[in-house]
């Protein structure tokens, strides 16, 4: 896949950075991402907002993006987007963005680089966010848009934004989550002892990440271990001897790091991988065995414990 990340002039430095590198990570841990750096002039050069030059862009109008494809698009200093003449210099790009996005790719908003999108008119009745600052202006300027208020990240089909400046590298996170998988995205967040942060309405955590909040090193390979090897049956001894305590240590100390028991952590990532085995049509029993479960019944029971309503293949 391609990662493209738009240079605009006056960029905020931390929402590029942030993203940018998450997937250079992720790049170095075997994900095969080319990254392109996009300015949406010919110049090869923008100047941030800090004043640090970023050199090397090509220009936007080099590309076609497809669905393998994403574009993050930055914040930028206020004073260009509320400028009367912003939309009408930036009219290439602004045309070539919803071509993009009609051909699939995801484009990705963060802090004020929903104004570039909505200029575009990609946000019209669709849901976004942006930072809090110019809730009143972005409603004002645009108002077909759904603006969502105390959100971190927001989802809408292949749009995404996110609130502002650091939250860049939560929807960074969040996208390696859908691209690789929930347990590659915490290999990262581990990798630059990060977390992805959550807000009650934001899309749903995976358990796979959910309880990494932390930095201990020896809860992270007890939590790698068992989301691993979910199809075998390992006892608390094994997993106190694969970081060298005593399970009664171990077993204290996961609950005081992560807040739940490691049984109670355990049925969690059960329930996850059997509903997502379940719905892409895997037979009952072998769900049982890949998630390290005796029985069909004791499948049916766990899952009847942990969700509202029990999957279609246990209707019968």
């Amino acid at each position: 896949m391609r990662a493209f990340f738009l240079i605009p002039p006056e960029v905020q430095l931390l929402d590029i950075t942030g993203p940018a590198h998450l997937f250079y990570e992720a790049k170095e841990y075997g994900a095969e991402i080319q990254a392109h750096y996009l300015s949406m002039e010919a110049s090869g050069q923008e100047i941030s907002s800090a004043g640090l030059a970023l050199g090397n862009l090509k220009s936007f109008s080099e590309f076609s993006l497809t669905q393998n494809d994403l574009l993050f698009i930055p914040g930028l200093e206020s004073h260009l987007f509320f400028s009367d003449d912003f939309p009408k210099k930036n009219q290439p790009f602004l045309e070539w963005l919803p071509t993009q996005y009609k051909q699939g790719a995801k484009i990705c908003s963060v802090c004020t680089g929903a104004y570039i999108l909505a200029f575009a008119g990609l946000l019209d009745e669709k849901e976004c966010t942006t930072h809090w600052k110019y809730f009143n202006d972005f409603s004002e300027r645009f108002p077909k848009v759904k603006l969502l208020q105390d959100r971190l990240l927001v989802k809408d089909g292949n749009l995404y934004s996110s609130a502002g400046v650091s939250s860049g590298i939560d929807l960074a996170l969040f996208l390696l989550e859908e691209l690789f998988g929930s347990v590659f995205a915490s290999k990262i967040a581990k990798e630059v002892v990060i977390f992805l942060r959550r807000s009650p309405g934001d899309p749903q955590l995976s358990v796979f990440l959910q309880y990494r909040n932390h930095i201990d090193t020896r809860i992270h390979q007890v939590q790698d271990a068992m989301a691993q090897n979910l199809s075998e049956k390992t006892s608390i001894e094994d997993l106190a001897e694969k970081v060298y305590m005593s399970p009664r240590n171990l077993t204290r100390l996961f609950k005081k790091t992560t807040g739940i028991t490691i049984g109670h952590y355990l049925d969690k990532l059960r329930v996850e991988m059997a509903i997502k085995l379940l719905s892409k049509g895997e037979k009952v029993s072998s769900v049982s065995n890949s998630c390290g479960l005796k029985s069909t019944n004791q499948l049916r029971s766990l899952l009847k414990k942990y969700t509202a309503s029990l999957p279609s293949e246990f209707s019968s």
